[in-house]
C-alpha cells in the first residue's frame, strides 16, 4: 500500500494509490497518515478494504502538491557513514557502530518543494536515503527480527547537508543538517509487507541530469533490521519516528576539487526502487 499526502504546506490531505496508480481520498477514512495511523491495524485494514473495492473518491493530480507522506513526525534519527564506498570517499574511518544524529521534524518538506541554500553557505551537499518510519513502539528489542517487526514502511529521504556548517563550525553536524527545507520527504509511505527485502533497493541521484549517486542498500554497513534494534537499546522509538539510513557514495564532498556543491538554480532528482521519486529546484534562502 502506497500512502501519502496531498495539497497546500500545512492543510494536506490523507491519500493512497491504489493498484492502477490512481490517487484516492482517505479524508473520510482518517484524518492523516501520521503515527497513530501507523500504529492501528484495524484502520490499515479497512483502507486497504476500501482501496480494493474501488469505493474511495478519486483525486484529481493535475497541479495536486505532493506533501511529505507523514505528518506529525516524533524524530528523525540518522545514521551516518553506513556506506563503505562512502566512509572511503570522504576518508573516514569504517564505523564500528552506527554514528547516529538527529535531525528536527520541522526540516521535512515534500518531495518536490524547494530546497533553501542557506545563507552563507559555499557547500551545500545531496545525499539519497531509505528512510524508515516506526509503526510500533520499540523498546530494547532483542533480535533483528523484531526489528523488523516495528517497521511500518518506506520511503525516500533527501538528507541535503551543508558540509562546511558541519565540519568546520564548531564540529557538530547538527549545524549542517537543520537547515530550513534539509529533508524533502516522499513521494510515498510504501508499507513494509510490499518491500520484502529492505537490503535490495538501488538508490540513484542526479544533479541537472548527470548522475551523481548509484547505489544499493545491500553495501550499508549496517543493515535497516539492525539499525533499528540498536537505536532502541539508546531510545524509545516510536510510531511516527523517521530513521534515515546514510547514504552511498558520489556525494560532492567526496569528488575531487573544485567539488561541484549545489548553487542556486540546480534541479536534483533522486530515486529509490519501488519508492517513487523526488525532483528539487535549489534557490537561496
Amino acid at each position: 500500500m502506497k500512502l501519502l499526502r496531498v495539497g497546500p504546506v500545512g492543510a494536506e490531505r490523507p491519500a493512497a494509490l491504489d493498484e492502477r496508480g490512481v490517487l484516492r481520498d482517505l479524508s473520510g477514512l482518517v484524518p492523516d497518515v501520521d503515527g497513530s495511523l501507523l500504529a492501528d491495524e484495524t484502520a490499515l485494514a479497512r483502507i486497504r478494504q476500501e482501496l480494493a473495492g474501488g469505493r474511495l473518491p478519486v483525486l484529481d493530480q493535475a497541479g495536486l502538491r505532493i506533501g511529505p507522506p507523514l505528518g506529525g513526525i516524533g524524530k528523525i534519527v540518522c545514521i551516518g557513514l553506513n556506506y563503505r564506498d562512502h566512509a572511503e570517499e570522504t576518508g573516514q574511518a569504517i564505523p564500528e557502530e552506527p554514528l547516529v544524529f538527529m535531525k528536527a521534524p520541522d526540516t521535512v518538506v515534500g518531495p518536490e518543494d524547494t530546497v533553501l541554500i542557506p545563507r552563507g553557505s559555499v557547500r551545500t551537499d545531496w545525499e539519497v536515503e531509505l528512510a524508515v518510519v516506526i509503526g510500533r513502539t520499540a523498546r530494547y528489542l532483542e533480535s533483528t527480527e523484531q526489528a523488523l517487526g516495528v517497521i511500518a514502511g518506506y520511503t525516500i529521504t533527501h538528507d541535503v547537508s551543508e558540509r562546511e556548517f558541519m565540519l568546520e563550525r564548531g564540529g557538530q553536524w547538527d549545524k549542517g543538517k537543520n537547515c530550513e527545507t534539509f529533508n524533502p520527504l516522499g513521494p510515498w509511505l510504501v508499507t513494509a509487507d510490499e518491500v520484502p527485502d529492505p537490503q535490495r533497493l538501488g538508490l540513484r541521484l542526479r544533479v541537472n541530469g548527470a548522475l551523481k549517486q548509484h547505489g544499493s542498500t545491500a553495501d550499508q554497513i549496517f543493515p535497516v533490521a539492525e539499525v533499528v534494534r540498536y537505536l532502541s537499546q539508546f531510545m524509545v522509538l516510536r510510531p511516527g519516528d523517521v530513521i534515515n539510513t546514510g547514504t552511498p557514495a558520489g556525494v560532492a564532498n567526496g569528488q575531487p576539487y573544485p567539488k561541484p556543491f549545489l548553487r542556486p538554480g540546480d534541479v536534483v532528482e533522486l530515486e529509490v526502487d519501488g519508492l517513487g521519486r523526488q525532483r528539487q529546484e535549489f534557490k537561496s534562502a
